[in-house]
């Protein structure tokens, strides 16, 4: 009776606080819902005609390509969309300029970059480009490099101008593993594929630092000659001024690396003086939903977009504070598609990862060569990073782009496991397996160690994938499985030490990627294209109805969710949790953007 009792009052307070957590997800909807009217209220005033200055804040993140969370709506414009934007600015008579708030801190090199070109060719469209930093407070080049080739870089007076270089902070584990019991066991091919590192070591082992420094000073490099271009000053003077930072604002100025010095409200002034005087500012966003370029009959080139880990599956829509995936079934799905329809007429994919799962990582490269035997030209357009499992799709592909700065590489594989049972043993928690059939059967057990012929056996299964990674990289990519053996071993590149590699045909952007696409098409460089996404951009609410559907259920399970995963240690052990025990074998980098 006692039980009854406890079950039944139970029942009713998990009733009353499902209830409660379902009135809140509704108003949090509806808020949801009401900002976005609010906000197309906003945006349905039309654009003015004339002397319009576009205005861009990088001081925050921006993911590569738009996000794919019912969520998402509350993102900032992602860097293909900015620079879609841009490009189409550049033949809009009414658009004037850009206004860009410089970022402070530091963002990726391969981000940077991209915006970098797509400011050049703003530029060279006739259109003015002004800058307004409120410091330049961080170490890191990347924040300055992204607009260094402004007409105009201003700066607060009271500020700094701090950047010195690159630097990047890796942490082992390997220490903590041994004080508490733990034992990792991870198989990997071969000494630079460091991912495993993390957990095996604790510091840099030799060939680990040799290729992070080898990446990093190549970035460097790029930033250096890049941003001396920009401001018609000498590698050396540059150098000079970047490793003896920090400096003032007035030291940036007479270096000729800042152009005038004052606070924001005095830049915008000034800006608007340059449009004529009558200019007005019009958010990045607000022109990009309102500004749709003119519908034409031109021919088709399909953009199908990438970011983060490659994994099995469709790869749930990131919400809840999770991160943007590459499902294998939904990538490769995707380019069948567009491989199967008659109006496209060359495929660009756009890759941000670092990379994953073996098996997902060799279904898109067989959608790719799938694509390819239907006559459709593949591109393949390089973001921040493609690396490991994200350079193996793109190695059969007709065409290869990536940044100067983007890593690519790490041809190699990982895998392991992390054993336990010391741990368990320190806090009096005993854990045993059973099995039946083969030894092979307790292989991933947490709590007991690989026997000899476990380990072989596992590492046998990682040298067969190896063997197809550098085998499909030598077809893809023409070369001799020799050459690709030596330059593999699961060493990360930068897009530039790539392309004299023979890894990657040329060094540029998304918009050199469809000029690429456009070309092995046999479609005439005048002519104008249609850029369609594949799937179709849903819309929030699409979105919103894929993952939760209508039941109160799964309203309430949201609800809860998104609660637990806001906590910050629920998300750190998480984050380390699938880092640590991704199934099956992985091609995955951890090469760190330097920052």
């Amino acid at each position: 009776m006692k039980q009854f009792w406890i079950t039944f009052f139970g029942s009713i307070v998990g009733v009353i606080v499902g209830s409660v957590l379902t009135v809140i997800l509704g108003i949090f909807l509806i808020g949801g819902l009401i900002g976005m009217a609010v906000e197309g209220a906003r945006t349905e005033t039309a654009l003015p005609q004339t002397a319009m200055v576009l205005e861009l804040d990088l001081r925050n993140g921006r993911l590569d390509s738009p996000s794919r969370s019912p969520f998402g709506f509350a993102e900032p414009l992602s860097v293909v969309d900015v620079v879609r934007t841009l490009e189409q600015a550049e033949s809009d008579t009414r658009v004037a300029g850009i206004f860009i708030r410089a970022n402070e801190f530091g963002m990726s090199p391969g981000v940077a970059e991209e915006l970098r070109g797509a400011i050049a060719e703003f530029r060279n469209a006739g259109k003015f480009v002004v800058t307004h930093a409120q410091g330049f407070e961080g170490t890191s080049v990347t924040g300055y490099f992204a607009v260094s080739g402004s007409d105009e870089i201003w700066l607060q007076d009271t500020a700094s101008f701090t950047p010195a270089g690159l630097a990047s902070e890796v942490m082992f584990l390997g220490g903590l593993f041994e004080r508490f019991g733990a034992v990792p066991q991870f198989e990997q091919f071969h000494e630079f594929k460091n991912a495993a590192n993390t957990y095996t070591q604790s510091g840099f082992t030799e060939a680990h630092r040799e290729a992070t420094l080898s990446y990093m000073g190549s970035i460097y490099d790029t930033a250096v000659a890049r941003i001396a271009s920009d401001r018609d000053v000498s590698e050396d003077a540059l150098r000079g001024i970047f490793e003896d930072a920090p400096h003032t604002a007035e030291e940036a100025q007479t270096f000729g690396l800042i152009d005038r010095l004052g606070h924001v409200i005095e830049a915008r002034e000034a800006t608007l003086a340059r449009a004529g005087g009558q200019g007005s500012f019009i958010n990045i966003e607000r022109y990009a939903e309102q500004a749709a370029p003119a519908w034409n009959n031109g021919p088709i080139i399909a953009l199908i977009e990438g970011q983060g880990a490659i994994v099995t599956g469709d790869a749930p829509v990131g919400a809840f504070g999770g991160e943007e995936q590459i499902g294998g079934d939904f990538m490769s799905e995707n380019i069948l598609a567009a491989a199967d329809d008659p109006s496209v007429r060359a495929i660009v994919i756009r890759v941000d990862s670092p990379g994953g799962s073996a098996i997902a990582s060799d279904q898109v490269w067989h959608a790719v060569n799938r694509a390819r035997e239907a006559g459709k030209p593949v591109i393949v357009s390089m973001a921040s990073m493609a690396a490991s499992g994200g350079y193996y799709l793109a190695a059969p592909a007709d065409y290869v782009l990536a940044h100067e700065t983007t890593l690519t590489g790490s041809i190699g594989v990982l895998g392991g496991k992390i054993v336990l049972d010391g741990t368990f043993d320190r806090v009096g928690l005993n854990a045993e397996t059973v099995s039946v059939g083969g030894e092979y059967a307790t292989a991933f057990s947490a709590s007991e160690e690989w026997s000899e012929s476990q380990r072989a056996a596992y590492r046998s299964q990682m040298a067969d994938i190896y063997d197809d990674f550098t085998q499909r990289v030598a077809d893809g990519r023409d070369l001799p499985l020799e050459r690709v053996l030596e330059i593999a071993r699961g060493r990360v590149w930068t897009g530039a030490q790539a392309l004299d590699l023979g890894l990657v045909d040329e060094i540029g952007g998304l918009r050199d990627a469809v000029d690429a696409a456009r070309q092995f098409a046999g479609i005439d460089p005048d002519q104008a294209i249609r850029l369609r996404r594949f799937p179709t951009q849903q819309t929030p609410l699409e979105a919103f109805q894929q993952m939760f559907g209508v039941s109160a259920d799964t309203a309430q399970t949201a609800a809860r969710l998104n609660a637990l995963m806001e906590l910050p240690e629920v998300r750190a052990a998480l984050e380390a949790r699938a880092a640590a025990d991704q199934p099956g074998i992985q091609m995955r980098s951890n090469a760190s953007l330097p920052n």
